[in-house]
């Protein structure tokens, strides 16, 4: 067990490095001085040249990529071209927000999947599963920001139960806080619960159909005892490998949502970064959201070895 965690570990740390040095090639390779965007068409060439020392532009690339990564140990992601303020606190600040957004969505993601997804596998041949499949394969089509709009249609703006936008921090108004959080955490598990109903279905349905479950069933137990002492376990390893490709996912949703609901979320930093054209901030932010994505599916496989006992054996 040991072993395995500390050859995913290498994997996890060896994509990191490999990601790291992607993204910083693809910023340095964008046309355009981002010194002289930062100060405009009518700055002085010397100015640009000052600029340029400043942020180190000037230095050969391995360098600056040394630079970078030696900063980012330590918890500096640099300075902004355009405000020349430190990245990593307004970076810190926005994961916060990002954070709760996905890991609520993916929350209510769950909790809608497993039950209406083992309901749909169970019941396949009757009316009530046919309907959950058939809710499961809209809900896939629809996009996040789509559910978010009708959502505040409905609810905010004709009933006016819940905030259309906006974010309260949880320290200072712990109530407000989770009513703004409602309506983008929903419109992000909606459409990823969609997504893992199917999953979920497909893969009790192939559990079903096991002989382990008919044996455990000849010998007396019921149909829905049998799948949740032998079979749930089983259906669970290809669920979630879904669930950790559903969370890069889940990330580009909750850039569009926080533009929706006017979070201010890393996604919302990405885009004005993009905008801006500030590219070290825009460097940091991806290096952090690919980093969230190995993350998980690092956790995806230590899990894989809890779930099946033949990975350990490997």
């Amino acid at each position: 067990m040991i072993a395995a965690v500390l050859r995913r570990a290498a994997i996890f740390a060896g994509s990191v490095l490999a990601a790291s040095i992607v993204i910083f090639l693809c910023m340095a390779v964008l046309p355009g001085d981002p010194a002289q965007v930062a100060l405009g068409v009518n700055a002085t060439p010397e100015l640009v040249q000052q600029t340029r020392q400043d942020f180190g532009l000037d230095r050969p690339l391995v360098t600056r990529y040394l630079d970078w990564m030696g900063g980012l140990v330590g918890g500096d992601f640099g300075r902004s071209y355009v405000t020349r303020q430190p990245i990593g606190p307004q970076l810190a600040d926005r994961l916060g927000v990002t954070l709760w957004l996905v890991g609520g969505g993916m929350l209510v993601a769950l909790l809608l999947a497993l039950p209406l997804g083992i309901l749909a596998a169970v019941r396949h041949r009757r009316p009530s599963g046919a309907v959950v499949t058939g809710l499961a394969q809209l809900g896939v089509a629809v996009p996040a920001f789509l559910a978010g709009i009708v959502l505040v249609q409905v609810f905010a703006v004709r009933l006016g139960w819940l905030p259309s936008g906006g974010w309260t921090p949880p320290v200072r108004d712990p109530v407000e806080w989770l009513r703004g959080l409602v309506l983008p955490v929903i419109s992000l598990g909606l459409v990823q619960g969609a997504v893992l109903t199917r999953y979920v279905r497909s893969a009790v349905l192939d559990v079903l159909g096991e002989d382990y479950l008919r044996t455990a069933r000849a010998k007396g137990l019921r149909p829905g005892q049998a799948l949740v002492r032998h079979g749930l376990r089983n259906a669970a390893v290809p669920v979630v490998t879904v669930l950790g490709l559903q969370l890069a996912t889940l990330l580009v949703g909750a850039v569009v949502v926080e533009r929706v609901f006017v979070l201010p979320g890393l996604g919302s930093m990405l885009l004005d970064a993009v905008s801006a054209r500030d590219l070290l901030a825009v460097q940091g932010i991806v290096l952090v959201l690919v980093v969230g994505v190995l993350l998980v599916n690092f956790a995806v496989d230590l899990l894989y070895t809890v779930l099946d006992p033949r990975l350990r054996r490997s």
